[in-house]
């Protein structure tokens, strides 16, 4: 199924996307850098409505998202391509391609519904690839999923426009955003995309008042160093102490072979920082029963979510608040 864009402007001699921070301005007969976004006679067209390449039930650890609807569980749906060209990206297979792909299979926003209900979902996710670049079918099939009650989330590099953003109003509950790294050398070279355009989408969640997780993937020698990860998470500070950070572990994988794992001391170091720094909720990813994949009350210390891995073995609240001393915590439950 082939739609119309529901973001761009027509211009003179090109359209111009509004759904993602690339802004593509689009000439008749090509595509954007999306690979999914094509300008025919001046409209411009979506060719991955509905095109499915990826389905799971998770549980929304997963995501990761910790403190939203801890211990629910997410039906997850990817596509294909991606508006970022990471040479480290772990999921290359579907990201990397494009409508060729040859494992799609197409649903309506009616069959994602129908799917969540029937696998007795408590929300889905809009994950695996980038979300936004099938922003069209992930909010028509949202609108429905909404109306009965499930939750929708999000995991997004980060670049989403003001206007998509704002077209989710009411429906989008949450978003993990990996925040790839804290300078722009990194973004220009390895995403081939600009960090300013991350930090004013994350900013501009935040100020919707839509619930905000962050990832950080290190990766030795690219974004590890001890000033960077403070700018970091002094950054998260200003915006609020309270948003979670997940510092996660890279492994070798697609382009990027010649990179070691990123050490657990590195990974506590990051850790050591972000709360140094002020934040309330650090979590370290990718290192399956460590004690850091917990959530811990940052007024007293005490483990109000005890996990192993994606798996919740405790969930010791009063409401939202801390058993312990009372301290209210920034989970929606």
């Amino acid at each position: 199924m082939i739609v119309e864009s529901k973001l761009y402007k027509k211009e003179e001699k090109w359209v111009t996307c509004l759904t993602c921070m690339h802004r593509c301005r689009i000439k008749d007969g090509e595509w954007g850098r999306c690979r999914v976004r094509k300008n025919e006679d001046g409209i411009l067209r979506v060719y991955n409505y509905g095109q499915t390449s990826a389905i799971a039930l998770d549980p929304i650890e997963k995501k990761p998202l910790h403190n939203f609807k801890p211990a629910s569980k997410v039906l997850s749906f990817g596509s294909v391509s991606c508006n970022f060209r990471c040479p480290h990206c772990q999921n290359y297979e579907i990201a990397f391609s494009d409508l060729t792909y040859p494992y799609l299979r197409e649903l309506s926003p009616e069959d994602v519904l129908e799917m969540a209900l029937t696998r007795k979902a408590d929300g889905i996710a809009w994950t695996y690839n980038e979300p936004a670049i099938w922003h069209e079918f992930a909010l028509d099939s949202s609108e429905l999923v909404k109306r009965e009650g499930l939750f929708v989330v999000y995991v997004s590099n980060g670049y989403m426009s003001r206007e998509s953003i704002d077209q989710f109003e009411g429906i989008l509950d949450a978003v993990n955003v990996d925040v790839k790294a804290f300078n722009e050398n990194f973004y220009k070279k390895l995403c081939k995309a600009r960090f300013e355009r991350v930090l004013e989408c994350v900013a501009y969640l935040v100020e919707k008042k839509i619930f905000v997780e962050l990832t950080y993937l290190i990766i030795p020698g690219e974004n590890d160093n001890e000033d960077e990860l403070k700018r970091f998470s002094e950054w998260v500070y200003e915006l609020d102490a309270g948003i979670p950070v997940h510092f996660s572990r890279f492994h070798p994988d697609f382009q990027i072979l010649d990179k070691p794992a990123t050490s657990i001391q590195t990974l506590e170091r990051a850790y050591r920082i972000a709360k140094d720094a002020g934040l309330e909720y650090v979590y370290l990813g990718n290192v399956w029963g460590h004690k850091y994949e917990s959530t811990y009350c940052p007024r007293c210390g005490y483990p109000v979510i005890q996990r192993q891995g994606f798996y919740i073995e405790k969930i010791d609240l009063d409401d939202s608040k801390c058993p312990k001393c009372g301290y209210e915590q920034n989970i929606i439950v």
